[in-house]
């Protein structure tokens, strides 16, 4: 039970501190990293049970924060995540008393053998592992029928708004961070996973240039497709943990271009005026069928804030393809690969070790793993597993070419366009099948209450620019309220 000191600040204070707050008060001694932790689980333990976004709590979690704390008097912080506790999604490799299961009852008890190249990242920055998030199962391509936030392991995480759309897949993530469980989650994206559930939640998500962020220890889905990336309830703390997570790693070749982004004065990115003069396109046609009438009108009134912002928008942008010419194959081929070739350098006790187990043991489990079925697992089985068809070769170039060289390259050139901004997290497709970056930031509500977010997409790492325009929209609207 926290004394009353921890419970007045519980109350007051902790819902949406930021990562600086917390700071000042560590620093000050008015609060240690062991109570803030306290205080955290004890959120957790009555908070979680009406929205089930965190799976499991780290046991070490309050040990590791007071031995933080003397190394914060003996030798000072680290970073300014020094002592911050941080929630993880349920599909990256940690080397302590949590299971890694990507959200499967056929991996609950599974320990990973190692930390994963973010994990290792995340500690020597000082940060507090707390636990590990609920998650749309096997990254939401398990079923097509299956409900976003959803796994056998862990059941339906549920947002914390009301009864919208929790987002997928890093559902628990999302849900988590908007309920004040924690100061920020790692969330993955492939299409959509960090950005979609951040715009649900009302949360700044930033999904990164694949490459900026290894994916080494993190369970896959796609060689060319998967990136982490933090989730956050401000653009200061997202950008806070995105700049100490970045690093290049020789076990992830795609990371050799992660320099460009080292040595970045992040503060200064943090500009309320980064939208003076910046030519922001809007390609309608991507969006305009599918979203509802409501959230055009939402998003109209955004771009009308970003213009008073200093924005020039580009209306009726044409990116020359649409998301569905991109279609899943690219996905739907790699998978078996990645993940077999993850699942078979496991330590030998897990007897899960190739996709074909995991569909055996759903199969003999039914009643308590296939609620929505496994069809797409199924399909992906089908595949060989090498990688050698043509339909994914012609898949992987066709969509590099469209996203990267057409929407993300030629479109925004012709039009002498910085980025791009959509509502949501549509056109998500477009930087996933090109590994560019993109940034939600909350914008407003529905009359429902139901959370509405713009995004903004450019190309390869433009980190800098696009967090600096979400830090100034976010700036001027304060949009984000607690659940």
């Amino acid at each position: 039970m926290l004394d009353n000191k921890l419970k007045k600040l519980q109350s007051d204070w902790l819902d949406e501190a930021t990562i600086s707050a917390m700071q000042v008060k560590m620093s000050s001694g008015e609060l240690s990293a062991e109570e803030l932790t306290f205080m955290y689980i004890d959120t957790i333990s009555y908070r979680n049970k009406n929205i089930n976004a965190v799976l499991e709590l780290n046991p070490q979690a309050v040990q590791i924060a007071r031995a933080l704390d003397v190394e914060r008097r003996e030798k000072g912080i680290r970073s300014l995540l020094h002592g911050i506790p941080i929630l993880l999604k349920d599909n990256m490799g940690t080397r302590d008393m949590m299971h890694t299961s990507c959200g499967s009852l056929a991996l609950k008890d599974f320990y990973a053998a190692e930390d994963s190249f973010l994990v290792k990242k995340l500690r020597d920055a000082g940060a507090i592992i707390l636990g590990k998030t609920n998650m749309t199962e096997w990254a939401n391509f398990m079923s097509d029928r299956m409900t976003n936030g959803w796994s056998s392991r862990g059941g339906q995480v549920n947002n914390p708004y009301g009864l919208f759309d929790v987002g997928g897949s890093s559902s628990g993530a999302a849900a988590g961070i908007a309920a004040n469980m924690a100061a920020v989650a790692i969330g993955t994206e492939t299409t959509g996973s960090i950005l979609n559930p951040s715009a649900q939640n009302s949360l700044v998500g930033i999904k990164p240039t694949v490459g900026t962020i290894s994916r080494t220890g993190v369970m896959p889905l796609s060689y060319t497709q998967d990136t982490p990336g933090p989730m956050a309830r401000t653009v200061h703390d997202a950008a806070i943990t995105f700049s100490l997570l970045i690093g290049t790693d020789p076990e992830d070749p795609v990371t050799a271009e992660a320099s460009r982004l080292e040595g970045i004065d992040w503060t200064s990115v943090l500009d309320s005026r980064a939208l003076e003069g910046v030519r922001l396109g809007v390609a309608r046609t991507i969006f305009e069928r599918e979203a509802s009438t409501e959230r055009l009108n939402l998003f109209d009134a955004a771009l009308k804030e970003l213009e008073a912002a200093g924005a020039v928008i580009i209306d009726d942008v044409e990116l020359g393809t649409m998301e569905n010419d991109l279609g899943y194959n690219v996905l739907l081929y790699e998978f078996k690969a990645t993940l077999n070739a993850y699942l078979g350098k496991t330590p030998a006790t897990n007897a899960i070790r190739t996709l074909s187990d995991i569909i055996n043991f759903n199969n003999e489990h039914a009643e308590e793993t296939l609620k929505f079925g496994q069809v797409m697992l199924e399909k992906v089985e089908r595949t060989s597993g090498t990688l050698t068809e043509r339909a994914y070769i012609e898949a992987l170039l066709r969509n590099r070419h469209l996203a990267g060289d057409i929407a993300l390259g030629k479109a925004l050139d012709e039009h002498a366009i910085q980025a791009l901004v959509f509502p949501q997290d549509h056109g998500c497709s477009f930087g996933a099948a090109a590994g560019f970056p993109s940034v939600t930031v909350p914008a407003a509500y529905s009359e429902a209450g139901e959370p509405f977010g713009i995004t903004f997409s450019g190309k390869a790492f433009t980190e800098p620019e696009l967090i600096g325009y979400a830090y100034a929209f976010e700036q001027r609207v304060n949009a984000r309220k607690k659940p």
